[in-house]
């Protein structure tokens, strides 16, 4: 039986990941330009190169709890192939990109390091 005892109301935002490679720009391009037209969210900084503990290029996407329920089934219809990781913000930054992560397409390999180190 579950008995669930993280409250949800400790979820302040929910992060959007989008990976690309080199070839996959353009892709990457239009669904962040979708997701900026569609949708109240706030567009982080495009990374050319692999980021934090992120292993590729890649951009955040940031929204509310309230908005998950429509920005989720979305990505997983329109994410062109991307790989995507999902995570809820809760203060804790180690479970959150990978015990209470999804991943849409491949999981990548985080490098969780960087949380030790604060690199």
């Amino acid at each position: 039986m579950f008995t669930g005892t993280t409250p949800m109301k400790t979820i302040s935002d929910y992060h959007a990941h989008v990976y690309f490679q080199p070839h996959q720009q353009p892709a990457a391009q239009r669904l962040r330009q979708s997701l900026d037209t569609r949708f109240d969210v706030r567009l982080g900084r495009w990374q050319n190169l692999p980021y934090g503990p992120h292993p590729r290029p890649m951009y955040q996407v940031a929204f509310t709890p309230e908005r998950l329920g429509q920005i989720l089934p979305w990505l997983m219809l329109n994410r062109s192939g991307l790989d995507i990781l999902v995570h809820p913000e809760t203060g804790d930054e180690i479970l959150d990109h990978t015990d209470h992560a999804l991943w849409l397409g491949q999981q990548l390999p985080l490098n969780m390091a960087f949380f030790d180190t604060g690199s």
